[in-house]
């Protein structure tokens, strides 16, 4: 027999965007909601396209922030994607985050750029500092290190170089 402590845990309830993306077939994992109560979606990498278009279908026209982080040495590395509906007189917008859990060994996923042209440069970051590659990404190259840099610096297992020679660009 299981002890109880007297204190039940509330059920999660999922939010109004999982259920629409249920009710329409798509396969994601509801992980809860952040801190400031947006939804947060996982994602299978082979469905974040169709699972994208949708959601711009389906009103999030903006994508506010794209990014990536690195969960642990030898662990998984995330892309995420936070989604804003904006329409004209909404007070508060509504949101979404997706997030797509990537292999280290391999950390490729669809680029979405041709669906939100703001994740050109922020892909771009992303792949320049954690080596997540965005394939379909018309122009995937570093933005903030040199293009002979090696490794990706913000990886929890990065080895900093003792020394890395400046070479004139001109």
């Amino acid at each position: 027999m299981a002890e109880t402590t007297g204190q039940e845990l509330a059920p999660v309830e999922v939010g109004s965007v999982s259920q629409w993306l249920t009710s329409q077939g798509f396969e994601h994992r509801f992980l809860g909601r952040d801190h400031q109560g947006v939804e947060i979606l996982q994602v299978d990498r082979e469905v974040l396209l169709p699972i994208a278009t949708a959601l711009y279908g389906y009103g999030f026209n903006y994508l506010r922030c794209q990014g990536g982080y690195d969960v642990g040495p030898g662990q998984e590395l995330v892309s995420f994607y936070y989604l804003v509906k904006l329409a004209d007189n909404a007070d508060r917008p509504e949101e979404v985050c997706v997030k797509v859990f990537l292999p280290r060994h391999d950390p490729k996923v669809p680029s979405v750029y041709w669906i939100w042209r703001t994740a050109d440069w922020q892909e771009r970051e992303t792949y320049d500092l954690y080596g997540i590659e965005y394939v379909g990404h018309p122009h995937l190259k570093r933005i903030l290190l040199p293009e002979d840099w090696v490794g990706w610096p913000m990886r929890k297992d990065y080895v900093t170089p003792d020394f890395y020679e400046l070479q004139d660009a001109y």
